[in-house]
């Protein structure tokens, strides 16, 4: 990358392969529409808030939890802004500069948002979105307690252990689904290469990325009036 031999967005790690270590042993399964909803139905609070954030905008389970009241949600422009990650409790950047995004947030979405602003009892402009009462609102919820809570309610909503990435699989999945196009996939996904999800197509308007954004909005929160 430094002479230039290949792009600077690309992950250093799809050109190192380790024998027994790089292949993925399972890969994250999607959920359908009536499967998630049954899946939510059987996570309470911050968990419920956070299956649903991250099936709405495909978020990393790391960006989800290091999101904050008033540095990542904008009120008035209802905006969402992903700058951070949290891994093992420790605040780092983001996986890529290009994971670095704002996106609209549907009314809907919103709308569920200020519910559990509400009833957090961490809402203060600094708190974190998903504080745990555990560390009294220092740090978030970590992710092996968010593990095991989705994998609770996969087992008692019968579809099996259901690991956080799903949530990110199943946004992709419903992109497809409701005929999004590719290189808007590409930036709702925030991946530096289309390849990934094909950085060979310009930006696309924002409105598509909003439309795009409100269509799986509406299969996770109202899946009846979705069309």
């Amino acid at each position: 990358m430094w002479r230039g031999d290949i792009p600077t967005q690309r992950n250093p790690m799809e050109l190192v392969a380790i024998e027994g270590v790089s292949k993925r042993r399972r890969v994250p399964r999607s959920l359908t529409v009536e499967e998630l909803q049954r899946f939510v139905q059987h996570l309470m609070g911050p968990f419920r808030m956070a299956a649903l954030l991250c099936v709405s905008f495909g978020l990393r389970i790391s960006e989800c939890l290091a999101l904050r009241w008033s540095d990542d949600i904008d009120w008035l422009e209802g905006k969402l802004s992903v700058q951070r990650g949290i891994v093992r409790q420790r605040v780092g950047d983001v996986k890529t500069a290009y994971s670095q995004k704002q996106m609209s947030i549907n009314p809907a979405m919103f709308e569920e948002l200020k519910v559990w602003k509400q009833a957090t009892h961490f809402s203060g402009p600094a708190d974190w979105i998903f504080a745990s009462p555990l560390k009294l609102g220092r740090q978030p919820w970590c992710y092996d307690q968010v593990l095991r809570e989705f994998g609770k309610a996969g087992i008692a909503a019968g579809i099996g252990k259901i690991g956080t990435h799903s949530m990110r699989h199943t946004y992709r999945s419903w992109l497809d689904a409701v005929g999004t196009p590719i290189p808007v996939q590409q930036k709702l996904m925030r991946h530096a290469d289309i390849r990934t999800t094909m950085n060979i197509y310009g930006d696309v308007v924002t409105n598509e990325m909003a439309d795009a954004h409100s269509k799986v909005v509406g299969l996770a929160l109202n899946p009846a009036q979705s069309n």
